[in-house]
């Protein structure tokens, strides 16, 4: 198993380009797969997060730190996912037809009883509908996959991505009738999807951070979890989840408005998200009316232990009700 781990480490690092800090753009190739996906540098810094002009929730406006990690360019598309997702799919994607017994091990979500794509197409779309729990069983796919610990980005590490250096309501300023250039919304969507990465991106090389579909974080939704940072500077904050509703939800999508894509609104699960699934208990693993949201990835500079990254992986799921 270590071996194994060892030989992942070292294939993933060799895409990197690493400069004297280590930390530059790269590509994710996963071994023995026809599978790959790109990754931004995030530096590290300071950023006011929230908005004193914003929602209740947003307020108050309130200094962060953050450490550099790396963000994936795009939102996780069907593409990436469903390898994760369908063990005959994913064996499709190997170039030698069969898959590490480690990785086979990786428990999979159950099939969903329907098209979770709800006809707005697979090739390059993003994936979506699926619960947070299911989102960091994926990233623990990744882990066993390529060795390199990925998971859900914290609410800040998200806002301070977004923002990528401005403080405007949006990443591009605060002109509003500008949204239509990087964001596909409930007034030029077609109240679907589309393909990641045909708007322009943000500064730091971000695509669809707003609208296309919402992405979870890894936060339990506070409404007024900002209040305890008055007058801080507070480094790398997140609200460690502990209960099952809610979690933060950032970004808005293809159904929001302008407003809802401002780079400090916030948003959360709920578990009406969940009203027609017929099963008792509801499912884990999917949102069946919740077409609308869907991931992104981060990568820390300095990784966890590995204790501390199976602790991150291996929490049981809460129940629904």
């Amino acid at each position: 198993m270590e071996r194994y781990f060892l030989v992942l480490y070292l294939l993933s690092i060799g895409t990197v380009g690493f400069g004297q800090d280590g930390h530059k753009r790269f590509s994710q190739v996963i071994p023995g797969t026809s599978l790959s996906f790109s990754m931004e540098a995030i530096p590290g810094g300071v950023f006011a997060m929230g908005s004193a002009a914003g929602e209740a929730d947003e307020q108050p406006e309130h200094q962060v730190r953050i450490a550099p990690f790396w963000m994936s360019t795009y939102e996780v598309t069907w593409d990436l996912f469903e390898p994760f997702l369908y063990k005959d799919y994913e064996q499709s994607k190997q170039l030698d037809g069969k898959i590490p017994a480690e990785v086979d091990a990786i428990t999979r979500p159950t099939k969903p009883y329907l098209d979770m794509t709800f006809g707005m197409g697979k090739q390059n779309q993003p994936a979506l509908a699926m619960t947070h729990y299911n989102a960091i069983q994926f990233c623990k796919w990744l882990y066993v996959r390529t060795g390199v610990f990925y998971r859900l980005p914290t609410e800040a590490e998200w806002e301070y991505a977004c923002r990528a250096g401005s403080s405007t309501a949006y990443y591009f300023g605060n002109d509003a009738s500008l949204v239509d250039e990087y964001a596909w919304y409930v007034e030029n969507s077609s109240e679907k999807t589309q393909e990641v990465g045909q708007k322009k991106p943000n500064a730091f090389g971000l695509y669809d951070m707003i609208g296309n579909v919402a992405e979870w974080t890894y936060d339990q939704y506070i409404p007024d979890y900002y209040k305890q940072f008055v007058g801080k500077t507070v480094d790398n904050p997140v609200a460690v989840p502990t209960e099952l509703y809610p979690h933060s939800v950032r970004g808005g999508s293809f159904q929001s408005s302008a407003r809802e894509l401002r780079s400090a609104a916030r948003a959360y699960s709920d578990p009406m998200w969940k009203q027609l699934d017929p099963q008792v208990p509801k499912s884990n693993w999917w949102f069946p009316e919740a077409p609308f949201v869907g991931l992104r990835i981060v990568r820390p500079l300095h990784p966890p232990t590995e204790a501390e990254i199976l602790a991150y992986y291996n929490q049981p799921p809460i129940e629904d009700f």
